[in-house]
């Protein structure tokens, strides 16, 4: 079963294109029900109980059934593109498998990762930036702080010239 090239274009510039879609299902297929999300992806229908999933629901049920699948084996099967399964490795939702040989890189230094964006050791020196930033400002503040002169006690602060 061989793919055309325009259908390999269409499938590109529809991952392209597909901007944060996990395709949440909103109306039952069955009976045109409300569907109520039940947690990890799963929706149940109101009226009739017809389960079904959003993308992130579809790929774990297929991980959990199918440890070390690789992104392009959950991305056949499932029909979720690999663009969004990458983006839900980004965003910890998914974490590729202990010994395996793909990785994410780093966003900061290029170190191997399995999940997220950047590595432990590059988020806590970020953290550790921003922790010194906001002390170099906590110091340099103006206005009520320890570091303003003692006014004598009773003395006015302002005064109108008329």
């Amino acid at each position: 079963m061989a793919i055309s090239r325009e259908e390999k274009a269409d499938n590109f510039r529809r991952e392209l294109l597909d901007i944060r879609n996990l395709n949440i299902p909103t109306f039952c297929n069955k009976c045109n029900g409300v569907m109520i999300f039940k947690g990890v992806g799963e929706y149940k229908c109101e009226d009739c109980g017809n389960l079904a999933y959003d993308d992130y629901g579809k790929v774990r049920n297929y991980i959990e059934k199918h440890p070390g699948a690789t992104s392009a084996q959950v991305s056949m099967a499932t029909g979720v593109t690999q663009k969004a399964i990458r983006d839900m490795l980004k965003e910890e939702r998914l974490e590729i498998a202990a010994g395996s040989n793909a990785f994410l890189s780093c966003e900061m230094c290029g170190a191997k990762i399995r999940y997220g964006r950047v590595c432990r050791a590059c988020e806590a020196s970020y953290h550790k930036s921003l922790e010194e930033k906001a002390r170099h400002t906590k110091h340099n503040l103006a206005g009520f702080s320890a570091d303003m002169p003692n006014m004598d006690e009773g003395a006015k602060r302002f005064t109108r010239n008329w």
